[in-house]
């Protein structure tokens, strides 16, 4: 009789068990404006971990505003101590996570100063109230960063474009 309540027990823990505590790291490199990778663990036994910051996307390295992004990324938090959340992991096996540098989160600030879109692919922009996108509008509102620009591209609108135009090169 017992027995018959542990599915339930189970399935009442299970979103506990989804998201992994936060974890304090030391971020050692900048891959572009939304990616970083960060050393985690003790002296001796380090783990490198690469972390998407959730919730937004930032311009690629070749793109308009790439570099400026990524500079903008490593000014909040290269070499600095993160607060790492994590919430998913994507299909690149990098963690997808909320960062805090500085007691600030880096995905909200590189949305404020124009640095990044809001990129609300789970949701997870939208759960939190919406906030983002007003700092975005705000943003282009501005013309702040990448938002200067006389008509900015989305990331994901880039890499198709980037796709595409690979696709069409061995058509001929």
């Amino acid at each position: 009789m017992r027995l018959r309540f542990l599915p339930v027990i189970c399935l009442a823990l299970l979103p506990l068990l989804s998201h992994a505590a936060a974890r304090t790291c030391l971020v050692v490199g900048i891959s572009d404006g939304d990616t970083l990778t960060a050393r985690c663990g003790r002296i001796g036994s380090y783990e490198e971990v690469k972390v998407r910051i959730a919730a937004i996307d930032a311009p690629e390295r070749a793109q308009p505003y790439g570099q400026r992004s990524r500079q903008a990324l490593s000014r909040i938090c290269y070499f600095e101590q993160a607060v790492i959340t994590e919430h998913d992991t994507d299909r690149y096996g990098r963690t997808v996570a909320d960062v805090s540098c500085n007691g600030e989160d880096a995905g909200t600030r590189m949305v404020a100063e124009g640095w990044a879109w809001v990129y609300d692919f789970n949701g997870i922009a939208t759960r939190r109230g919406g906030g983002l996108f007003k700092l975005q509008e705000s943003a282009r509102a501005q013309r702040q960063g990448l938002w200067a620009g006389a008509k900015p591209t989305a990331p994901w609108d880039w890499r198709r474009r980037q796709r595409e135009n690979r696709s069409n090169d061995f058509l001929f």
